[in-house]
Order: structure tokens, then sequence, then C-alpha cells
């Protein structure tokens, strides 16, 4: 990072985008040092010392981020609900904290007071929210300024970001392509580089999956290691809010800012890591999918060079396979995730005092519901299964520091692979052969990261997975610092970029 950037030269950089990267923005990408300039080239750490510096205000880098994301928009459909003239008042007022005057990004499926939440779904968000949950507090207490919120699938209940509600969010590698999901339109922002930084929340691999198909930085905590969402979970707390970034040290500082550290802390605080460690890990790779489903060749031959890699750094990499009944599992996982689509739509009906339709509600949703009530009779097994997930994965951990699987199955799908108006099984298989690996850590609680080390022949990125065990996301960070900065991949920005 180039922090002794001149005030003038910041502001020049800060609003122009690419001609170039926007009319390539429909072809495919391929990882390159095209140059934005320097402020583009600033992380949220950086963009924050700059402004305690005195080398650029509040107001400008709001600005600036405000116009490289009206310049994108149009390309990558990535914003649900504009903010802009809510940030700049409070741009003008006075912030504290670490991230002090960062523009950023709020997922809709959090509250944010005076703003809609729409849920990625047609049927919500026709008031604004009037109150907001205890993490989105602890953003805003950190002196980020919320520019809006960003796009997700309807409840974030799938792995793209297709909603009928606002058409789909695009891949800024290649707008043919989806971004991911459920966290897409988060991680579409940061990789076209409109923020640094942006509000994720992962329940199935909805922050590791986005940033593996955007090339981003993806990290989901230990459960218990944030502070509340603030809203309803069910029976097992699967779901964790984070980020997606460009740089570790970003989504480190995010870690520092929302983790829990007072008498409701569930673990010992690990603060703001720094950087990486001389210890040696002992990682297992496992390349095995949850659904015995194919692993595509490319993404193999992409996990096993991140192996090389580590190896090559001095750990050392053994092929070993998470000792996990993972059909059992994911058959679990499928029930589970079903009962919070059957929720939903079952206090819409209550609402609405009639039944719901797809007028409503997405055709995936109304199918998952229909799965649930059909395997109703079977939920308290599923949710021993899952629960058992706990030990069995906590058991593997005491062989190995590190686990490395793919993010995903497949590289990013094209749009419509995932659309919304397939039938339930054809997309279900899809899903699942695509979401090969994620789920596991939600239902154990245990610390995962998706690693942009590889991108694809077609341009489209690729990320390698790494989790540890429950409460050890520092090892998890100090590994991903080290594997930034050996094989870096900052430098690398798709055809779509805001500069």
């Amino acid at each position: 990072m180039n922090e002794k950037l001149s005030r003038r030269a910041l502001l020049r950089a800060a609003v122009g985008l690419s001609a170039a990267g926007v009319l390539a923005g429909c072809a495919a990408g391929r990882p390159g040092t095209r140059g934005p300039g320097p402020l583009a080239d600033l992380d949220a750490v950086g963009t924050a010392d700059a402004i305690r510096r005195g080398r650029l205000s509040v107001q400008e880098a709001v600005e600036a981020a405000i116009r490289r994301a009206e310049a994108v928009e149009p390309q990558i459909n990535a914003v649900v609900t504009e903010a802009y003239d809510r940030a700049r008042a409070a741009s003008a007022g006075p912030l504290s904290g670490p991230f002090a005057g960062v523009p950023t990004f709020v997922k809709d499926l959090d509250d944010v007071r005076g703003l809609p939440t729409h849920l990625g779904s047609r049927s919500f968000g026709r008031t604004p929210a009037t109150g907001q949950g205890p993490y989105v507090d602890a953003l805003e207490k950190s002196g980020l300024v919320f520019l809006g919120k960003s796009a997700t699938p309807e409840f974030g209940l799938t792995s793209t970001t297709e909603p009928i509600f606002g058409g789909p969010t695009r891949n800024p590698w290649n707008t043919d392509y989806s971004p991911g999901g459920s966290s897409g339109g988060a991680a579409a922002l940061v990789a076209a580089r409109v923020v640094p930084i942006a509000h994720a929340t992962d329940g199935g691999g909805s922050i590791r999956v986005p940033a593996s198909c955007c090339g981003t930085f993806g990290l989901k905590p230990s459960r218990g290691r944030s502070v509340p969402l603030g809203r309803p979970t069910g029976p097992i707390e699967i779901s964790i809010s984070h980020a997606c970034s460009i740089t570790v040290r970003d989504s480190a500082q995010w870690l520092a800012v929302t983790e829990r550290t007072g008498g409701d802390a569930v673990l010992a605080p690990i603060g703001f890591v720094g950087g990486p460690s001389k210890r040696r890990l002992r990682i297992a790779l496992d390349l095995e999918t949850l659904m015995g489903t194919p692993l595509d060749a490319e993404v193999r031959a992409a996990v096993e060079d991140t192996a090389r890699k580590c190896e090559a750094l001095g750990h050392r990499v053994e092929v070993a396979p998470l000792t996990l009944a993972k059909r059992e599992f994911m058959d679990a996982f499928a029930l589970y995730w079903a009962s919070g689509a059957a929720r939903v739509a079952d206090g819409l009906e209550k609402a609405l005092g009639r039944p719901v339709t797809d007028s409503d509600l997405e055709p995936w949703t109304l199918s998952l519901r229909r799965l649930f009530v059909e395997r109703r009779a079977g939920f308290d097994a599923a949710l021993a299964v899952l629960r058992a997930s706990v030990a069995t994965c906590e058991e593997f951990f005491t062989r190995h520091d590190l686990l490395l699987t793919p993010t995903l199955a497949q590289p990013p799908p094209a749009i419509g692979h995932l659309g919304p108006d397939l039938p339930f099984e054809t997309y279900f298989e899809r899903l699942t052969g695509f979401v090969g690996y994620t789920p596991v850590q939600n239902a154990s609680g245990q610390p995962a990261m998706s690693v942009p080390l590889h991108w694809s022949r077609a341009g489209l990125p690729i990320g390698s997975h790494f989790a540890a065990k429950a409460g050890d996301d520092r090892t998890l960070l100090e590994l991903a610092y080290e594997l930034e900065s050996a094989f870096p991949w900052a430098g690398k920005r798709p055809p779509v970029t805001a500069t």
C-alpha cells in the first residue's frame, strides 16, 4: 500500500472508471495489473489512516465511493438500496473508531435504521427499519459509513444472487456469470473496487462462496466469536456476519471491531491479528465433495497447487479426508435449510391472512418449504446429525491444524444456471453439485476462509478453502497473511473495475 499520497493524487484517482474495463465487462477477463489510481489501491485500513493523517477527508472518501458505485452499478447490479444522501450527511458529522470514514455497504438481510430491508424478496421492505441489531451497531461504532444495502437472493437461501426482486447481480470478472451468494452483492462491489470491504453473512458458505466467485478474501468466523446478529436464529446457530474484503488486514480489523469482548464473550477475544506466524502447520487436504459429486478438473488442479504452495512455505500437507458421514450430513443440512424457508413462509402467511403464492415468494423458497413439510418427521434426527458434526470435526483437528478443500466444486456458474425459475429437482441437483464443502463449518461452528489464489482459463476466480478448530480464527488469518505476501492477489482486477 502506498500511503505517501498527496491529497490531489488521491482525489484525482477517486472518481474515474476505466472505460476499457466497462466495455470489457461482458467478456471474460483474465487477472492482470491494469492500473487504477492510488485511492482505489487503498484498502479500508489504508483509507482510515489517510483520513486520520489529514490526507483525505471523510467527505472526499465517501463522495469518491458514491461515484464509483454509480459508475459500475449498471454493469453489476449489486446495490439494492442507495443511501448516498444519508452517507453524505453522516460524513459531515463526528466519526471515530478504527474505520472512521470508510465507506461500505450492509447486506440486505440485516436492518439498518432508516433503510428498508427487502431480504431479497418482493414481499418485504416496504417501510424503513426502525431499529437495527447489535452487529450493525458495532459497525457504526467502528466509524464505517453506510452507502446503502447490497444485493442478496431471497432470504439468502441459495448460493447465487439472482432474485426476482431486482434481477441478477453480475460478476465483475465476466458479467455473464454469477458472483455467487448469498453475499453476492457485497463480493461484487468489493471485487469491482467500489468499496474496499463490505458486510456479508454466512449460513452455509454465503461469505466464502461469493468470495471464491469474485476473487476476494472471505472469512467466516467461529460461532460465538462476533457480537449477535440481533435477528432470530433456529435451534442451531449456523449463520454469522463478517465481510468480504480485498486485503487480509481489512478482514482482521473488521473481526477486531465486531468480536465479543465483554461478559457475553463465548471465546477468548483475539483482537487485531496483524501478520503471519512463524509456526508451521499440519494441513489436511480433502477433495471429496459432500454429495460425492464430481470435482471440476480446474478446481482440483487449483487446490492441489495451493497444497504445493503451502508446502513451499514450509507447512506439512497430507491427504486426509474429513472423517464425516458426508452424504448423511448434507441431507440433514438441506432439511435444516428448508426449515428456515418454512418459518419465513409460515410467518408471511400469518401476516397476510392467506396462503402465499409464487407472486409472494420465489419457487425455490416455496419448494424448500414443501420439502420441509414432507420430511418434517425427520427434523429431530437431522438436528442430531448436525450437532454430532461438532465433536467429529473437533476430533479431526486434534490431528491437524487446518483442513484444505476447494471452496466450491465448480467455477462460478453462468447467470441462469441457478435461475429462480428452474424446477426444484434441477435446482437442487445443480446447487448441491456446486456447493460441495462450505456447509460443514456452519454446523460445526468452526472458522473457515476462502483465499483467492487461482483463476480459471476463462478468467474466473477459484477460491481455496481453509478451516480450523473452533475458536482458532487467529491461525487462519496468520496463514492468510502469509499466502497474501507470498502469492499476492490485490493487483489482480476484473474487467469491470471502478477507479
